[in-house]
């Protein structure tokens, strides 16, 4: 059990604690399911503690599709109320459809919706527009009935925002978004807060300016029975080069804060040189107009048929594409860890990355494969070359890569969740209980939010009339309503842009035939 001050006691990572079984756990996560990364990790992690007998309800943003998310686990001991799955409505983002903000909503709401009242734990994954609400609203709660969070920093959104939003505006946003993580992150309800790498472990401390004590490194892990050099397809290779080529490969959301400019630069310059490779690039975008902007970035590769888009693949299909690959390219720089790396890497895929972001933690340069600096475009070629020319270096990384990934099993990851759970459960109770003792004095707020939510009946006049607001709190509503605001008027130029773009081939069309120049 965790003490009153300190970390908690180290644990046997290779079991899961009892004390968590029966518990439960409200899992608030914006993405869930097969949509990316960071969700299928979470699904990792919710599969995991399912299983150890700890109930799990999750809460999400409707993804947009019709895949099934989990395996079901039985109910009755832990009451009609509970609920495994609860989908939110959301403004689903232009750019990544898949991935919506959710509309404000209650956390009482998600309390009687899951478990029909409050749960022992939060768990936040990669916390956004529902992690913000969650974690702003749980601030009016009185000391007896905060809920304790736990958090998992997987997504680099102020890291985004640079490259989404233009110039001044993106550094802005960049800057707004810091603040707001560091003003949440910093409140006592939150007690652990997981970052997969230093590069985020840095972004934390000295730009948002979370507490050190509160943060604790959490790799990710890799299902090595999937992702392994025995799915290799040789009628796949077969299909890709015909004559023999170089496979190059990367995994990836097509979408331009992925790098894919960096890549197109990288296969015109080999192209340049004479250097004989197919390009293989899974992934895909359910906004149309945004994948095919990164398809238009290959230009004539497209046409020479050196680059492949396969389009989305998932299950055996997915793991037969990677190991079928002879070098794996990541050229992204906005990865909090880079799970496609990891998974190249089981698949025993020598991998060629951009040294920014969390490849830079998972790549052992020179054993593993190679890290090149984030802009040094010529020092990228010039390795893809060398193992193009080298079956021998690219079967000694090959072989490395693959004994690096099988250390990283997600039975210890999710174990360590497991276990800092337990400790932050058990603290509260004993808190409680000493509180209990020491005092008589009646809490007046109780388990009951004091104020509604933005849009909410009554929500302003609650707030007024009770007099309870702190300034803090004002300034915490009016950030997170000003980075709605300012989200909301982003999501409108930009479809407005993207529906500009769709129309004026149609339109360039019709004046060409109506002046007569077809």
């Amino acid at each position: 059990m965790a003490t009153a001050t300190g970390p908690p006691p180290p644990h046997d990572l290779n079991t899961f604690p009892d004390g968590l079984r029966g518990r439960r756990i409200l899992l608030c996560t914006e993405s869930f399911g097969p949509v990316n990364g960071v969700s299928r990790t979470t699904l990792m992690l919710v599969n995991h503690l399912r299983s150890h007998g700890a109930f799990v309800a999750v809460v999400a943003p409707d993804n947009h599709t019709k895949a099934n998310t989990f395996a079901p686990v039985r109910t009755e001991d832990v009451g009609a109320t509970y609920r495994q799955e609860v989908r939110l409505t959301g403004y689903p983002l232009p750019f990544n459809p898949e991935l919506s903000i959710v509309y404000p909503v209650r956390l009482s709401a998600l309390y009687q919706r899951t478990f029909g009242g409050p749960p022992d734990l939060i768990y936040l994954a990669s916390p956004a527009s529902l992690g913000f609400q969650v974690m702003l609203q749980l601030r009016k709660h009185s000391a007896e009935s905060q809920v304790p969070i736990i958090s998992n920093f997987q997504t680099d959104l102020a890291g985004y925002c640079k490259i989404l939003f233009p110039g001044a505006l993106g550094s802005f946003a960049s800057w707004m978004f810091a603040r707001t993580q560091g003003y949440l992150f910093s409140h006592p309800s939150v007690k652990t807060i997981f970052y997969p790498s230093s590069f985020v472990r840095r972004y934390l401390e000295g730009v948002a300016g979370v507490q050190g004590e509160k943060l604790d490194i959490l790799r990710r892990g890799v299902s090595t029975e999937g992702f392994n050099p025995a799915r290799r397809s040789e009628a796949l290779r077969k299909k890709w080069a015909p004559n023999g080529e170089l496979i190059l490969f990367t995994c990836s959301r097509l979408a331009g804060e992925k790098g894919f400019e960096f890549l197109a630069q990288a296969a015109s310059e080999l192209d340049r040189r004479g250097f004989n490779f197919k390009l293989v690039i899974v992934g895909g975008n359910r906004n149309t107009l945004v994948e095919q902007e990164v398809k238009e970035m290959f230009g004539s590769l497209r046409e020479k048929k050196k680059v492949i888009f396969t389009g989305f693949k998932v299950g055996d299909d997915l793991t037969a594409h990677y190991a079928s690959a002879d070098v794996f390219l990541h050229c992204s720089i906005t990865e909090t860890f880079g799970l496609v790396v990891l998974e190249a890497m089981a698949s025993a895929v020598p991998v060629v990355a951009r040294d920014e972001g969390g490849p830079s933690d998972i790549v052992e340069h020179g054993k593993t494969g190679y890290l090149i600096p984030p802009h040094d475009l010529g020092g990228f070629v010039e390795k893809v070359i060398e193992l193009g020319r080298s079956a021998q270096l690219r079967e000694r990384l090959s072989r490395e890569s693959h004994a690096r990934a099988c250390e990283a099993t997600w039975e210890k990851i999710g174990n360590k969740v497991a276990w800092r759970m337990t400790d932050a459960i058990e603290k509260r109770e004993t808190e409680r209980a000493d509180r209990k003792l020491s005092t008589t004095a009646t809490i007046s707020s109780a388990g009951v939010p004091t104020y509604g939510w933005l849009l909410m009946s009554g929500a302003l006049r609650q707030l007024v009339v009770l007099g309870i607001v702190d300034a803090k709190l004002v300034i915490g509503l009016c950030t997170i309503l000003g980075i709605w605001v300012g989200v909301s008027v982003y999501l409108v130029v930009s479809k407005v842009g993207h529906l500009a773009k769709a129309l004026r081939p149609r339109t360039s069309a019709r004046m060409r035939f109506l002046s007569g120049t077809f």
